[in-house]
């Protein structure tokens, strides 16, 4: 063996499924940028007997991406990150031993009681009881009652390491993902949980792995169809609200990472993990070191789509007119989670501009985000990460909303980067930036407004 230091792995790949679309990013190390992008939607199989992921239609995408990076910049190492609440079950071959179900799929609904008698208690797992599949205990139990034979399944997956393992043919079970809102893992014990024994699924989970550990080398066939040179490594993933707090996991104190997306998670790290209300969609995660973290969140990027007319960019007046008692957005727009649940809000009024839709949504999901943060008792810093980093008037209020300190995380794609972390944990991270300027005083007025009106 060559006694030559290890180069550093400059070019990372970074699989990231979100749920609404499916990226492959290029991560410069050296500079910790994107320097290549490409992107599909994450659009659900409806043809089938249940709600379903495409699979089939990702890979051929991220082959394709793949190919096309390593032509252009050239590859050094895989990484992976994706949403939570899904794992995929496969067959003693390494097929799917049935169509991955997605999570908004509404039949686990249908045998709630029945789940319910076999779940463990919030003081155990940290997840709260969601509906639809968002605990991904729910879908085993749902897809268990006849819709896949128990014998046809060979191991469970979470859903980085099923794209890590198709690479590489190695699969496992990460901390991350376990510990985003199964019921399936214990995140003070570092154990799973009793319900895969109730579901009669002991021997059938793969094994458990850390976001960092090597899968393995890229499959030699698969290597050769992309262009890639033979020993490419492929790192295990993790749950994409952890990617975005992992280059923060460095730093001393207390703080908060706010990552942001179809889902906005407030994660708060620092102090004991203190009482938490699971019916207003709190929950403990698990951070790659393994840790449990405090965390609460909301559907921020699906409400933002919902709502957000024509998008204008508002002008002095659109805020002056927000601020002194105009359009005001009452929680909430997805009343299915987050910290109203089952509490349908709407306009006060219609707002009067599309300048003014736009402020006084950023009002409203930087108070929802306050909420979050308050259930989780951070203190410190606020870190937010993804596109709320770059609305102005979410930051502001933000800030004014819970007097904390706001930072803006140097990328603005801080999944994509801390899936890259993996590969190079040693990399320098750029410093997140203090939001600047002097508060206003109306909006803290404009926030008890808001917190007052029914």
């Amino acid at each position: 063996m060559s006694d030559a230091p290890r180069q550093p792995l400059r070019h990372v790949a970074v699989i990231d499924i979100g749920k609404t679309n499916a990226k492959l990013a290029l991560v410069d190390t050296d500079r910790m940028e994107e320097i290549a992008v490409a992107t599909r939607p994450n659009t659900s199989l409806t043809g089938g007997a249940w709600r379903s992921f495409d699979l089939d239609g990702i890979w051929d995408f991220l082959l394709g991406a793949l190919a096309d990076m390593q032509a252009a910049h050239g590859i050094d190492a895989i990484s992976v990150t994706t949403h939570g609440a899904s794992a995929v079950l496969l067959d003693d071959s390494g097929a799917l031993a049935c169509p991955m179900l997605d999570y908004e799929e509404t039949g686990p609904d249908d045998v709630a009681d029945e789940y319910d008698a076999l779940r463990p208690g919030f003081e155990i797992t940290g997840s709260p009881r969601l509906p639809m599949g968002l605990n991904l205990g729910a879908q085993l139990h749902w897809l268990l009652e006849g819709r896949v034979e128990r014998d046809r399944i060979a191991q469970i997956v979470t859903y980085p390491q099923f794209w890590s393992g198709r690479l590489t043919g190695r699969y496992g079970c990460e901390l991350t993902s376990l510990g985003c809102h199964t019921d399936l893992w214990d995140p003070r014990a570092g154990t799973f949980s009793p319900l895969v024994d109730r579901l009669g699924l002991s021997g059938r989970m793969a094994p458990v792995v850390r976001a960092g550990d090597p899968a393995g080398a890229v499959l030699p066939d698969l290597a050769a169809r992309i262009g890639l040179p033979e020993g490419i490594l492929v790192f295990s993933g993790i749950h994409d609200s952890n990617a975005s707090l992992l280059p923060h996991l460095r730093n001393a104190g207390p703080f908060s990472v706010v990552s942001t997306g179809t889902w906005v998670i407030a994660m708060s790290m620092g102090a004991e993990v203190p009482a938490l209300d699971p019916a207003r969609d709190t929950l403990i995660n698990v951070n790659a070191l393994g840790q449990p973290v405090p965390s609460a969140r909301f559907m921020g990027g699906r409400e933002y789509e919902r709502e957000k007319g024509a998008a204008a960019a508002p002008s002095a007046s659109d805020r002056d007119a927000v601020l002194a008692g105009g359009a005001l957005l009452r929680p909430s727009v997805e009343p299915a989670s987050g910290p109203f649940p089952g509490r349908s809000g709407g306009w006060t009024a219609e707002p009067a501009t599309e300048g003014e839709r736009s402020v006084a949504l950023g009002y409203y999901l930087a108070l929802m985000t306050a909420e979050c943060l308050a259930l989780t008792h951070g203190a410190g810093p606020i870190i937010v990460e993804g596109p709320f980093a770059r609305n102005a008037d979410y930051l502001a209020m933000l800030g004014a909303a819970t007097g904390r300190e706001v930072r803006i995380s140097a990328s603005a794609t801080g999944t994509s980067i801390g899936a890259a972390l993996l590969a190079r944990p040693e990399a320098d991270l750029p410093v997140p930036v203090p939001v600047g300027g002097a508060a206003d005083p109306r909006l803290a007025a404009y926030a008890a407004r808001w917190r007052e009106t029914p």
